[in-house]
């Protein structure tokens, strides 16, 4: 046996397959068969859905000496065959895991899972936070005091509850007191989580690297640690950029390229935290201005704000992609060219690509083709090239 694909949610579904895709058995397992049972089977491939659970069990089956790998349920989908059952679920997923360009999810660790708790739940309690200051401003709205948005006025709402202007009738003033006790135990909650996140961050070297890029902090670099997939998944930034969701959805066919909005496909939470990092800035360059010349102050005199705060966070993503891969810190000088470049940088840049130009003819000039040889010579061929097409109105 070569492959094995499981489906399960209290009942495991196992299918084995060999090397040529015969199967070799069909077991229906419980929770508490399964480790038994995979301890009984030589080393091989397991796939598995990924889900709440997956990373749980795929931390069991590695450590019994077989290769854990976790199909995203929408990269599995095609391979069922009409009826939607657990059996037909396990031969989608051992087909899937058969496929040589299929994309895996990676197995966490338990201290990754850990972070990433509590990064979730730090983002309910704020979420909680919100809804009570909402629901208390409504409140008092409806008793004719109003009060600006935002956790930085809570105080005047908590004024206007304790003032003696007689305005709040006596009941609406002890449970608004009672909302008032719930924002700031949410408020403390929260302050704490705060304190374990920055916390980790000076502990962790590779996210205290990534509060070293401009706009990123110990919350948008404990995201990135923690969700990210390990760095060696992407060949260059705009990989990384691209599973982010910051990257237009293609609609491209027969040569052209169509690009259409943002994918927004990828960790939502990862993405989230670098908009809103990319607006305050972009904030704070229309407020105080950008350099001149800059590629920031170019696309906020071209492009809406917005746009531009996306393109931001693409290159912020880029950067933090470089970061991790090379293990540096964030550097104005070595990182220059992917920022804020002068126009002084750019007749620089503009004079190595033409000298790199002159030596490439040279190069060419130089090289000599024996009379009477095809075409091809001195070009790549054999297996390692390798060329894919699609029939476009043929």
């Amino acid at each position: 046996m070569e492959r094995l694909g499981t489906s399960a949610r209290n009942v495991f579904q196992a299918q084995g397959a060999g090397a040529d895709g015969s199967v070799v058995f069909r077991r229906k397992l419980s929770r508490a068969q399964l480790l038994k049972f995979m301890s009984s089977q030589p080393p091989c491939v397991v796939a598995m859905k990924a889900c709440a659970s997956s990373r749980h069990w795929g931390r069991g089956i590695g450590d019994l000496g077989h290769e854990v790998r976790l199909i995203p349920p929408a990269y599995v989908k095609p391979f069922v065959k009409r009826q939607k059952n657990d059996m037909a679920d396990a031969e989608a997923i051992a087909e899937a895991a058969s496929r040589p360009t299929m994309r895996f999810v990676a197995v966490k660790s338990e201290a990754q899972q850990t972070a990433a708790m509590t990064y979730r739940t730090r983002d309910l309690l704020v979420r909680q936070r919100t809804q009570t200051i909402n629901a208390l401003r409504a409140h008092l709205a409806e008793q004719g005091s109003v009060a600006p948005t935002g956790p930085a006025h809570v105080g005047r709402l908590s004024a206007i509850i304790d003032g003696d202007d007689g305005m709040l009738p006596s009941a609406v003033r002890d449970l608004a007191r009672l909302l008032l006790e719930q924002i700031a135990g949410l408020a403390e909650k929260i302050a704490g989580l705060d304190a374990e996140l920055r916390r980790r961050v000076t502990t962790d070297d590779t996210a205290r690297r990534l509060t070293t890029i401009p706009g990123v902090g110990a919350e948008t670099a404990a995201a990135i640690t923690t969700f990210a997939p390990p760095v060696e998944t992407f060949s260059t930034g705009r990989d990384f950029a691209a599973w982010v969701g910051l990257t237009p959805r293609q609609h491209s066919s027969g040569g052209k390229d169509r690009l259409g909005r943002t994918s927004k496909m990828g960790q939502r939470d990862f993405r989230r935290l670098l908009i809103v990092a990319a607006v305050a800035m972009v904030r704070w360059a229309k407020r105080k201005g950008a350099p001149e010349g800059s590629w920031l102050g170019q696309m906020l005199a071209r492009k809406p704000k917005m746009l531009v705060a996306v393109a931001l966070a693409n290159r912020m993503a880029r950067t933090a992609w470089a970061l991790l891969r090379h293990g540096e810190d964030y550097g104005i000088r070595r990182w220059r060219p992917h920022r804020l470049v002068s126009s002084g940088c750019r007749r620089m840049r503009e004079g190595a690509r033409e000298r790199k130009g002159r030596r490439s003819r040279d190069r060419v000039g130089r090289t000599s083709i024996p009379d009477g040889a095809p075409l091809s010579a001195g070009k790549r061929t054999g297996p390692d090239l390798h060329i894919s097409m699609q029939a476009c109105g043929a």
